[in-house]
């Protein structure tokens, strides 16, 4: 044997220092041929909090009680998957919405709204809990200062991206967003997706939306994601669509606390 590769007894680490720029496993140690015990507790940990993540329940009440403030209406709808195990079985359901949440919308003013909002649990409640909340608060003060008309919220649970298309067509909107809990990874059990849709309605592929992903604060920070999201919404609107045709050209924000402004829509 060479050695080569191998460390002496009492030799630091040389990859222990880069640990401190990124959540991902690496210079873990072993011992023998073994991971440390530590680190192999730490996976286990990470597992089970991603798997806790894809089948915690949305805490409806107490999501629109945080959502309250904000000054819109609060609706609550759901897809047609009845519990947690169809809605991981059959993606197909949580994308159309159910039919007693259909015919409530129908029946709700469409008043031509600008943007929709649609909060999905998706595959994480807990980052939808967490994090939407401040991205709609984030968000809303510059869209109101430029006199956008913005649609009720609407809390959707077993709910897939595509919902939003039809949340978006029953309620008038010109564009839906949906914010939605994104598959856990072993380090982010709480990673927020934000979909972008112009002219919603069911049928639309994934190719017409634009979506910001990694919303938390160990990714993408609430605030630097409102920034782009309110760019990209005055953007579409301007064009008239979204998707692969709307490229996220809005200036890099280093400063997490900038608040968000809008475009020249000209």
């Amino acid at each position: 044997m060479s050695g080569e590769g191998r460390r002496l007894p009492g030799q630091a680490d040389p990859w222990r220092g880069l640990r401190r720029f990124t959540d991902a496993r690496i210079a873990l140690g072993r011992v023998g041929g073994s991971q440390p015990t530590e680190a192999v507790l730490d996976f286990r940990l990470a597992h089970a909090q991603a798997r806790d993540a894809v089948h915690r329940a949305l805490d409806v009440d107490a999501l629109c009680a945080r959502l309250a403030p904000l000054g819109l209406p609060v609706l609550r709808a759901a897809s047609r998957a009845p519990d947690r195990a169809n809605y991981l079985q059959r993606p197909d359901l949580g994308r159309v919405l159910a039919p007693e949440a259909a015919a409530r919308l129908a029946g709700e003013p469409s008043a031509g709204y600008d943007v929709v909002f649609v909060l999905g649990d998706g595959l994480s409640s807990l980052a939808v809990e967490r994090h939407a909340p401040s991205l709609l608060e984030a968000v809303l003060t510059p869209l109101r200062t430029q006199g956008w008309c913005i649609g009720p919220l609407v809390v959707a649970e077993q709910a897939r991206v595509a919902l939003g298309d039809e949340v978006g067509q029953a309620l008038n909107a010109s564009l839906v967003v949906v914010l939605i809990g994104e598959r856990p990874g072993l380090s982010s059990p709480d990673s927020l997706g934000v979909y972008l849709t112009y002219a919603p309605r069911p049928g639309r592929l994934n190719s017409e939306r634009n979506c910001i992903s990694n919303v938390r604060p160990e990714g993408l920070p609430c605030s630097t994601a409102a920034h782009k999201l309110v760019y990209l919404l005055a953007a579409a609107r301007s064009r008239r669509l979204t998707g692969v045709a709307l490229k996220d050209d809005a200036p890099i924000q280093i400063d997490a606390g900038i608040s968000p402004t809008l475009p020249d829509e000209s």
